[in-house]
């Protein structure tokens, strides 16, 4: 026997379907990937690297040659007297021609310079853009946990305000039956107007955060997973500082682009020195024209060109342009060079930072442990007081306050740590998908 529905049931029953489905919640991998296609910022490092790689190609032209054609056709019309003939003579006629000009550069050292300095360019935009892919994912991240906290921490103040509200109705009560002054009134309502405040900041602070990841990933963030309770933060590998220095002043992407940087303005110096180097070309040419040989009789004229040769140019005086130039280019160069040091030096106090904060970090998450622990001990002696007699429900609610705190601050330096080791990784240049996959793996559905 099958059973039949009326389109209007089966409707009803869909839809009672995916209303009791379970909304999922988002992963920080899809939100990565949604940064990949909508982070506007990352589209233009994307394609100021396409652009940039177009300078290898073009340095490239200057050494092969160009060929260069002209074509044209001219309608002639003449008239002619002679003082022996009263009548005019006219004479039309049509004259064609085209012409083809190649020219080989055989040695133009500015040419060449230049083709080098696209080359470095090209490595220069590579740099750029894989650091433009570290700093999307630290971005993510960064957005990912700025939401998380600031939801923990939009519950620690509500807690802390629920305990401030159970505070000022016992002050208010203690009041009316003579057992306290206006005063302990009063200043329960102040603290308790400015729990109210500060949950209001709260929910400020949480939709700000919700709207600064909407931007990377061009649409609402929804429920984000949670990071697992017992997830374990593994300290940095090789344990030492140093080693991570010495690989952020060499291996920084950052340091690679300011490298290549360095490299084209010291080439600029040498393609702006060439101007004083003669140049030498093969040039070659194939013509063709047709036009009359006379104006009087019907005859045609058509000639053919050829000729190849060496062009030999030798520039003698420019008013010291050249050497204006050349000393504008030295200068750029060690101002290339001294940002290259800073570059070095600024990587190597962000490893140092990056390894202390992982470092630090870690402890920080060892001892807000323990204090959850004694918080959470400490909340269940005041139930058990309270059940007995000998506390009351502010001591409670003062208890259930400082485990929300904790938790608060505990997530606060879990974010801070796992932030910590991927700037590490990407201060050496080795941030990539796998890093975030892993702290992915820590996180869970709520």
């Amino acid at each position: 026997m099958r059973l039949k529905l009326s389109p209007s049931r089966s409707s009803l029953l869909l839809a009672a379907l995916f209303s009791a489905a379970p909304a999922f919640s988002t992963d920080l991998m899809q939100v990565y990937r949604d940064a990949l296609t909508n982070d506007q910022q990352y589209m233009a490092a994307r394609a100021t690297a396409d652009a940039l790689r177009e300078k290898e190609p073009q340095g490239l032209s200057g050494l092969l040659p160009t060929i260069s054609g002209t074509a044209n056709t001219t309608w002639n019309e003449n008239k002619y007297s002679a003082s022996n003939q009263p009548q005019k003579i006219n004479r039309d006629f049509n004259t064609n021609a085209y012409n083809v000009n190649l020219t080989q550069p055989l040695f133009r050292w500015q040419n060449i310079v230049q083709y080098s300095q696209g080359k470095l360019q090209v490595v220069q935009a590579e740099a750029n853009f894989a650091q433009a892919s570290q700093d999307l994912i630290l971005r993510v991240a960064q957005a990912y946990f700025d939401v998380l906290y600031a939801e923990e921490n939009l519950k620690a103040v509500r807690a802390n305000k629920q305990s401030i509200a159970q505070q000022l109705e016992q002050a208010k009560k203690n009041f009316e039956v003579g057992t306290a002054t206006i005063t302990d009134s009063q200043e329960a309502q102040s603290r308790f107007d400015l729990a109210s405040a500060q949950e209001i900041a709260a929910e400020n602070d949480l939709e700000v955060k919700r709207f600064a990841l909407s931007v990377i990933i061009g649409k609402h963030p929804g429920e984000l997973n949670r990071l697992k309770p017992q997830a374990e933060l593994k300290p940095p590998q090789p344990a030492s500082m140093d080693p991570w220095v010495d690989a952020a002043e060499k291996d920084s992407f950052v340091v690679q682009a300011q490298q290549a940087a360095a490299e084209v303005a010291a080439k600029e110096v040498e393609r702006n020195r060439a101007g004083h180097y003669p140049t030498l070309d093969v040039v070659a040419n194939y013509g063709k024209n047709n036009s009359a040989l006379s104006f009087l009789g019907n005859d045609s004229l058509e000639t053919t060109a050829r000729n190849i040769g060496l062009q030999l140019n030798i520039p003698l005086f420019q008013g010291g342009y050249v050497n204006s130039k050349t000393r504008e280019a030295a200068a750029n160069r060690s101002a290339a060079q001294a940002a290259l040091e800073n570059t070095k030096r600024t990587a190597a106090l962000n490893a140092r930072q990056s390894y202390l904060g992982v470092v630090n970090g870690l402890a920080q998450v060892r001892a807000l442990n323990a204090a959850l622990i004694s918080s959470t001990s400490a909340l269940e002696s005041n139930k058990l007081g309270y059940e007995v007699g000998v506390r009351i429900n502010i001591d409670v609610l003062n208890a259930e306050n400082q485990v929300y705190i904790t938790k608060r601050d505990l997530a606060r330096a879990r974010f801070d740590t796992l932030l910590s080791q991927l700037r590490l990784k990407a201060a050496v240049g080795s941030l990539g998908e796998a890093d975030l996959e892993q702290i992915n793996s820590l996180f869970e559905a709520p």
